[in-house]
Formats: C-alpha cells, sequence, structure tokens
C-alpha cells in the first residue's frame, strides 16, 4: 500500500471503503483541520487588504497571549490549544488504521529517526535561508504583512511552549497536507500533478493570512515538499524540517526582535 500511494499510480480504495466513501472522509478531515484555516486565512486576508494603509504596515501574529497578565492561565490556554490541534491527526491516525495501514504507510514513525532528522536539517537549511530572503523581499514590496513569530509575556515557560507549538505546527501540517492528503489523492484515482496542485495551494492558503508573500513562499515549499515527499516515501524528514524552521523563527525572534534592524517588528 505505502509505496503505490507514493508512488503516485492508482490504488484501489480499501476493502470495504467505496471512492465516495474516501471523497467525503477527506473533505471532512480538511474541514476539521487546514482546510477550515484555509477558508479563516482567506477571510483574513480580505480584512487587511479592505483594511486601511499597506499591509506591511499590518502585523500577523503566529503566537500570542491568550491571557496577558495571568501567567498561569495563559500557559493553560497554550497547552489546551496545542493539544487540540493535534486531534485531527490522532484521527488521521486512526483512518489509516482502519485500513490496516497505520501512521507508518506515509513514513511518520520511528523507524528511521537519524535518517529523518538529518534530511530534515538539510531541507530546512536550505529552505529557512531563501524563506527569510523572500519574506523581507515581499514585505519591502508591500505584498505582505508583517509577521510577528511570537509576542508572549518573559515567562519561563516562553521558549518550552514555543518549540511545542512549533512541534505541532509541523505534525498537524506534514501528516495532513502532504502524507494523508496526497494517500488519500492516490486512491481517489488523481494524477501526480493534480495531487502536487492540491497540497501546495492548500498549503498556500492556509498562510495567506500572512499576504501575497505568505501564500506564495509556503506554495513553492508545498511543491518541493511533496516532490521530496514522493521520492522518499516519508513525511518523518518533513516534519523535521518543518520543526527546525519554525523553531528557528519563534525562538529567533523571541531572542532577536528589536535587537537587530534587519528583523522587521510592527
Amino acid at each position: 500500500m505505502q509505496a503505490e500511494a507514493v508512488g503516485g499510480s492508482h490504488p484501489r480504495p480499501p476493502a470495504g471503503l467505496s471512492v465516495g466513501l474516501l471523497r467525503s472522509e477527506t473533505v471532512l478531515v480538511l474541514a476539521l483541520s487546514l482546510g477550515a484555516s484555509a477558508v479563516s486565512s482567506l477571510i483574513s486576508f480580505i480584512g487587511s487588504l479592505t483594511r486601511p494603509g499597506g499591509l506591511k504596515d499590518q502585523a500577523a501574529t503566529l503566537n500570542g497571549s491568550y491571557a496577558p497578565g495571568r501567567p498561569w492561565l495563559d500557559l493553560a490556554w497554550q497547552l489546551f490549544g496545542i493539544a487540540t490541534a493535534l486531534v485531527p491527526v490522532a484521527l488521521v491516525a486512526h483512518l489509516l488504521i482502519r485500513e490496516r495501514a497505520g501512521l507508518g504507510a506515509i513514513g511518520f514513525d520511528r523507524s528511521r529517526p537519524w535518517s529523518d532528522l538529518g534530511r530534515g536539517a538539510l531541507v530546512a537549511a536550505g529552505i529557512g535561508s531563501a524563506g527569510l530572503a523572500f519574506y523581507l523581499l515581499a514585505r519591502a514590496a508591500g505584498f505582505n504583512l508583517t509577521v510577528v513569530p511570537e509576542s508572549l509575556p518573559d515567562v519561563w515557560w516562553k521558549y518550552p511552549v514555543l518549540v511545542l507549538s512549533a512541534l505541532q505546527n509541523s505534525v498537524v501540517e506534514e501528516v495532513i497536507v502532504v502524507g494523508y492528503l496526497l494517500r488519500r489523492l492516490d486512491q481517489l484515482g488523481w494524477s501526480p500533478r493534480a495531487s502536487l496542485a492540491a497540497s501546495a495551494v492548500l498549503r498556500g492558503l492556509y498562510h495567506l493570512y500572512q499576504g501575497v508573500g505568505g501564500f506564495v513562499g509556503n506554495m513553492v515549499m508545498g511543491v518541493v515538499f511533496v516532490l521530496l515527499y514522493r521520492r522518499w516515501g516519508r513525511v518523518g524528514p518533513l516534519v523535521a524540517a518543518h520543526a527546525f524552521l519554525d523553531i528557528v523563527a519563534f525562538v529567533g525572534y523571541g531572542l532577536l526582535a528589536g535587537r537587530v534592524d534587519w528583523l522587521p517588528t510592527p
């Protein structure tokens, strides 16, 4: 099953699951996760476009406080948000186990931890520098909001929560928008090019709240990630790469914001 799905051929739906059932299942999973985020992001972008002032004069905060001035309550909300965001991943795991595959079918397991981490680090190094340069150019050109990776209070749990948030983002996005979605689209008979386009455009859409630059940059990243997944047959390296990128972005912003001239702040 894994080789067929990753290779982009057209495997039949699992026994007992019709094409119609798989199609509705896929829509529901996306509606509960990144599909809903894409719609929310589109609405947010329309709001930013119609607000007085340019995009670069507005800010998109990724990790903010839920209870300012109440650190323990804030921590509870932060952990609650991270945990509930992972529920769709648990649902995907359940659905894959139902077809006697499991998350190992998409390469999200502990069978190759060092290979996944090594590949992920190399991918992150290549994408990270190019992504930062593209963001700075897009913002300077007025196509992007000022992205604020974190605005948490200066408390003891700030950086652990940022790392957990980065890990949650990476697991949710790569498991759902790459591993699960491509597997289902393969089973539904989509061509590899159509599946690549769907995955990449979806990734761009749920980052549209950041602006046109966020949409284009993440769509390009989506294309790269799909191609790597097709080559390696594993989302493990992609989860690692995404985690490295977000950890550096979140923690780096917290350490450098206001201390270096080249990093935009609101």
